[in-house]
């Protein structure tokens, strides 16, 4: 006996070991819905795949030039740029144009979305000129808006190795074209005059629309990757960085803020911003940003930004501006260091991230934060965050950012909502009006025939003293893969308030890596489409035709403003950042806010679209928003099911167009 205690004492630490191993994995173990399962929740859904018309004769790429430094790993260079936007171009009433900036031809596309009505227009190519430009600038994103606030929607394009160029829409425009749009500089004091583009070299890979200082106006972030430096140039051999870290690089691109200071409308139009110094501390500014969004959560109409990063902490920032005076204050969250892991607390992580919504989750009426980051199993395993708002209320909320206090906890294990792979962009949206948000996320890295997984794994553990400089990086080149295998994921909420990924189920898994998602009721009829940009590969568009909807809410809100005569005038101007509290006769409370552009590289409509569920009569609709002079309005409105347009001034009102 004495013999076989000592045995035990000696292999007492393994055996206790063991058993809270056994024990955690019986505890945290989650369920998975059964094939039969996931075959009923998918149901209610149907997506038709449409090809997106393109422009025909231009030169074709499979990947980019890049400079010499870069030129073992020109396909990790080469891994974004393809992005898609949609929304209202033409004035038809309708968010069905798209946007499309295309690392194939690298250019930047304007093409109808394949509904009826397709024949509009031809697509066509936004054109530069008379801006310089260099055969080393590539487009990396497309963000609609009305950015000179004379109704019509113009066009915000930003690029590796340039500053953002607006086209805007011209007032004597009958149709779109690419003579409808003139390329305005938003920056010209730093652009040198010529036909060569010479001024600063911004690798820009996020960008949105809010009124951060809540005069009424428009104001641009701009997140940038790389720092100011000649990327896509092969001509030069150096100049250029990686990041410094793997988990807390702080040597990005500098990231800017525009402030909106005038525009005018006409055949000739202008718009003018002036870059706001010191917004943003160096710690917030550097990161390696690639998305980012833009959302009023605690009631004031000034819209908080988060700041999604590569390589380290993501952002997330409470808005204290005033009228002409944009300014933030960085909020965390105070989690008890060891009992809450650092990657799980906002403006703690160390983890990739690469796509971000704003939504409710949970159904409490209050925002939440979706995050995607790198989820890939025997890769890099991190997790997708699922922020959860924690507080009882707008006020207790606004309270804790004042202190200092982000109050969200990730959730994602818990709601199935951790893992799905190399994740991009991320969009939040009720696609059978049921009341309850799916999930839409782009996922896949490059595509190749030989795993380059270890060689990154080796990268990944290296001595961050050799990560920045761009020699000690492994072979990425054409015809490597990591992840290129990895398929779009669409998440859909069980009863049990878990998620599961239906996208096999409902036909959308192709293995492409895919990027922006852009999402909007293209045709009118109350579903949401939405429209998928892929990385080296046609973009493809879900028309909805999900059987059984429930009753739906689709609200276009636009400043009150003279009405224009020209057809790209359409209604008018949107009001970016207005939010919308609908309660339904049962007492469920739904929320949603008119989006200015948020995530990775694709954007959804200027159109508030609320799932209603099985709702027949009025509902309750709360609107919040400021007027042209910053004003502060709220209007309790009764709505029918249904598509509403209505002018927001000192009112809100049904509109005339």
């Amino acid at each position: 006996m004495s013999t076989i205690l000592r045995v035990l004492r000696r292999q007492l630490a393994g055996v206790v070991a063991m058993v809270l191993l056994i024990g955690t994995y019986v505890v945290v173990r989650l369920p998975e819905a059964s094939a039969d399962e996931r075959r009923e929740m998918s149901q209610p859904y149907r997506f038709t795949p449409l090809s997106l018309s393109m422009p025909g004769g231009l030169p074709q790429q499979s990947i980019r030039q890049v400079n010499g430094a870069y030129q073992h790993l020109a396909a990790w260079i080469s891994s974004v740029g393809a992005g898609i936007a949609i929304n209202d171009l033409d004035g038809d009433g309708l968010a069905n144009d798209l946007c499309i900036t295309d690392p194939r031809i690298d250019q930047v596309v304007v093409s109808p979305a394949p509904t009826v009505g397709a024949d509009r227009y031809q697509p066509f190519v936004l054109d530069l000129a008379p801006l310089p430009t260099n055969p080393h600038i590539a487009p990396m994103g497309c963000l609609p808006g009305d950015l000179n606030g004379d109704g019509r929607t113009d066009l915000l394009v930003y690029f590796w190795g340039r500053t953002p160029v607006a086209f805007l829409a011209r007032a004597d425009a009958t149709g779109l074209s690419r003579d409808a749009y003139q390329a305005v500089e938003l920056l010209p004091d730093r652009v040198p005059a010529g036909a060569t583009y010479t001024g600063p070299k911004w690798n820009t890979n996020a960008a949105t629309l809010a009124d951060f200082d809540g005069d009424g106006n428009l104001d641009i972030y701009i997140g940038n990757y790389f720092p100011d430096s000649p990327v896509l140039d092969p001509g030069e051999n150096g100049g250029v960085v990686m990041n410094r870290s793997m988990s807390n690089a702080l040597n990005g691109g500098e990231d800017h803020m525009l402030r909106f200071t005038g525009g005018t409308a006409g055949t000739a139009p202008s718009v003018s911003y002036a870059e706001v110094p010191d917004v943003f501390a160096t710690d917030v500014s550097r990161g390696w940003t690639l998305a980012a969004a833009a959302n009023d959560v605690d009631g004031d109409l000034l819209p908080e930004l988060y700041i999604a990063n590569d390589f380290g902490p993501d952002r997330m920032l409470h808005n204290r501006s005033e009228p002409g005076k944009i300014a933030f204050a960085l909020v965390e969250s105070k989690g008890l260091p060891g009992l809450t892991p650092k990657s799980k607390r906002v403006g703690h992580d160390s983890f990739k991230g690469m796509g971000v919504d704003f939504g409710d989750l949970d159904g409490d009426g209050m925002f939440d934060l979706y995050v995607g980051n790198i989820t890939t199993s025997f890769g890099i395993q991190e997790s997708n965050f699922a922020f959860m708002n924690t507080a009882k209320d707008v006020d207790e909320l606004r309270a804790a950012l004042l202190d200092g206090t982000a109050p969200w906890k990730d959730r994602s294990a818990e709601m199935g909502l951790a893992w799905s792979g190399w994740s991009w962009d991320v969009k939040i949206a009720d696609f059978t009006n049921r009341g309850r948000p799916d999930i839409v996320q782009t996922a896949g890295f490059v595509k190749g025939e030989v795993n380059r997984w270890a060689q990154l794994q080796e990268t990944a553990t290296a001595n961050d003293e050799l990560l920045s400089n761009p020699r000690w990086w492994p072979r990425v080149e054409q015809g490597d893969d990591i992840a290129g295998g990895q398929h779009l994921a669409f998440h859909v909420q069980g009863a049990n308030g878990r998620y599961e990924d239906l996208s096999v189920e409902l036909g959308l898994a192709d293995r492409v890596p895919s990027r922006g998602i852009a999402i909007a009721d293209a045709d009118g009829d109350g579903r949401l489409d939405f429209a998928v940009a892929r990385q080296w590969d046609a973009p493809v568009f879900y028309h909805n035709d999900s059987p059984d909807t429930g009753a739906n809410l689709t609200l276009r809100l636009l400043h009150e403003q003279a009405p224009a005569t020209d057809p790209l005038a359409g209604a008018g101007s949107p009001v970016v950042g207005a939010q919308v509290r609908v309660t339904t006769p049962d007492g469920r409370v739904l929320i949603d806010r008119v989006d200015g552009g948020s995530g990775h590289s694709g954007r959804r409509s200027n159109e508030v679209s609320v799932g209603l569920g099985n709702v027949t009569g009025p509902v309750t609709v709360q609107l919040s928003w400021r007027d042209r002079g910053g004003t502060p309005r709220e209007q309790e409105l009764r709505l029918t099911p249904g598509r509403h347009t209505l002018a927001l001034g000192t009112q809100a009102r049904e509109a005339s167009r």
